[in-house]
């Protein structure tokens, strides 16, 4: 976990817009500005699933220099606040977590709720939104947008089996080819929409991709595979044909109107 005075809520990788591929990284780093402390953990918890994807900041980066396409990173700990939620989702500032009670947390008033939204959440979704756009610009065509994450190998006691997962709502142009793709290399477990389902409402793929049309897929990477340099960029080289045979596909960049398994879009 390091720390600044000067805040950045999201970090740019920049790359070839014209190409029309976007890269995100929602729980990239564990950071959290000075004047939250460590929000009453102890560090050892800033080296866990809860506080960031372990490895995704890393095989991001080495995916968008393989690619040589944008990516956009939160810069904050999803402890502080989590982007990958909706606004209204009562996961969007946890007060326990996989067995851990977050003391910063805890009361959540009102103030320090809207506080958190205005000086991370939002600033990251904005700049979501305006890397989005100018992609589209760019390229003269609607975006591909590829979201990196990390699950841990168990939860719950529950042993997770995947190695990787790729989670998708109804429009599976992505998620389809994806997953047939990886699923060549036979010793790979691949889930669909495992480990969590794809249709969460309000989240980063839901906001961004869905109610606009837009291809996309998100990607879950078993932290054990990533969670060293080695590892993580071994993936990202795994990862870099494979999302460049399917951003080449035609369908990829036109909008579609799929709606959501969680309701009207």
């Amino acid at each position: 976990m390091t720390r600044s005075t000067v805040f950045a809520p999201f970090d740019i990788v920049e790359g070839d817009r014209k190409k029309g591929i976007v890269l995100l990284a929602d729980h990239a780093r564990r950071d959290l500005p000075e004047e939250y402390g460590s929000l009453g953990l102890p560090a050892e918890e800033f080296e866990r699933h809860i506080a960031y994807d372990i490895g995704v900041e890393t095989v991001t980066r080495e995916l968008a220099a393989a690619l040589d396409a944008p990516a956009l990173l939160a810069g904050f700990s999803r402890l502080l606040i989590d982007p990958n939620r909706g606004e209204d989702d009562p996961t969007l500032i946890r007060q326990l977590y996989d067995g851990t009670i977050v003391p910063g947390n805890y009361p959540m008033a009102a103030e320090e709720r809207e506080k958190r939204l205005d000086r991370f959440y939002r600033p990251y979704h904005d700049a979501v939104g305006a890397m989005i756009a100018s992609v589209a610009h760019a390229s003269g065509k609607a975006p591909f947008i590829f979201s990196v994450h990390s699950f841990t190998p168990s939860m719950q006691g529950f042993i997770r089996p995947w190695h990787v997962g790729i989670l998708w709502d109804r429009d599976d142009r992505v998620a389809r080819p994806l997953i047939d793709m990886l699923a060549e290399d036979k010793a790979l477990v691949v889930g669909d929409n495992e480990p969590y389902d794809g249709a969460l409402r309000g989240d980063t793929m839901f906001r961004h991709a869905i109610v606009n049309g837009y291809a996309h897929a998100l990607i879950e990477i078993r932290q054990d595979l990533i969670a060293d340099r080695a590892g993580a960029v071994a993936w990202a080289e795994r990862l870099a044909p494979i999302v460049d045979a399917i951003d080449r596909r035609a369908d990829i960049h036109e909008v579609k109107m799929f709606g959501s398994r969680t309701g009207p879009v």
